[in-house]
């Protein structure tokens, strides 16, 4: 089972940024990622439409025989994780939980600033795992749906984009924090202009690379890393248009030739929850 590869799941294109700091922690693991960009965003939509996506592109992931699961979305964490946990037989990574622990660490205040999805926002996810980790600590979150969208049209690094950017999050200048949570998977590659409009005294914190090292310890513990001799692979998959997910996750990992398919949305809804479960990703 070790030669087994890791799965990935996402909304989109931002769980790409977990899968970059995979290639580095982890460099003899091969990987299959899923990005579900025909229903991004998630952000918006409600928990138990969200819950049967992801139910959808975990077991499509499943199907492929990985050994552990990473969910490289925060929506996606907060809809489904429990009982993707319960419902699997292999491990299930989610990314709040590291994000959670980092920022808590790293913050000398206790003041810390979240910026996620209105999905992961609403959930209040964040602010109960930092609040048991540090009590005391003080969250303020903001919800920038429109920073998925500049990521997933791949125009992250236009200079308009770094203006809005700096338009979203004014309010948060005046805000007493010292460490900012990138509270979605894709707001790392925006991570330039957000640290530019946040300034140089406050530390960003990314959950999905945070993410990578539990999932490092998952897999030692359970005897599942990968031999040092074994020729690493890396498959992607999208529900949407193969070309520009291509164009932009070649850009984003800087790595050429990249294998990416295209699944379409009836073929995706093939894979569901079993029966006797399949109640629980639509309660709301």
């Amino acid at each position: 089972m070790t030669s087994q590869a890791i799965g990935f799941l996402d909304s989109g294109v931002g769980g790409l940024t977990v899968v970059k700091e995979a290639f580095k922690q982890l460099p003899n693991e091969s990987f299959i990622f899923i990005g579900d960009q025909a229903r991004v965003p998630y952000g918006p939509r409600p928990m138990a439409e969200v819950r049967r996506f992801v139910a959808q592109t975990a077991f499509f992931l499943v199907s492929k025989q990985i050994k552990l699961l990473v969910i490289a979305c925060n929506t996606a964490t907060v809809a489904a994780l429990p009982l993707l946990r319960e419902r699997l037989s292999i491990p299930v990574v989610g990314v709040i939980e590291a994000g959670s622990r980092k920022a808590a660490a790293v913050s000398k205040t206790g003041h810390i600033g979240l910026i996620a999805t209105e999905g992961t926002i609403k959930s209040h996810a964040y602010q109960q795992n930092l609040t048991a980790i540090r009590p005391g600590a003080t969250v303020r979150g903001l919800a920038c749906p429109q920073f998925v969208t500049l990521v997933e049209r791949g125009a992250a690094n236009l200079p308009s984009s770094s203006a809005k950017v700096k338009r979203q999050l004014r309010p948060f200048k005046t805000q007493p924090m010292d460490t900012l949570i990138l509270g979605c998977t894709h707001f790392p590659i925006l991570r330039t202009a957000i640290q530019a409009a946040m300034g140089p005294t406050v530390q960003l914190v990314d959950p999905g690379a945070e993410s990578v090292a539990i999932v490092k310890q998952v897999l030692a513990d359970k005897h599942l890393l990968a031999d040092r001799d074994q020729t690493p692979t890396a498959q992607f998959y999208t529900t949407g248009g193969a070309a520009h997910f291509k164009r932009v996750a070649e850009q984003w990992l800087q790595r050429d030739n990249l294998d990416v398919q295209h699944v379409a949305l009836t073929e995706m809804q093939q894979y569901q929850l079993p029966r006797q479960t399949e109640g629980s990703f639509n309660e709301a």
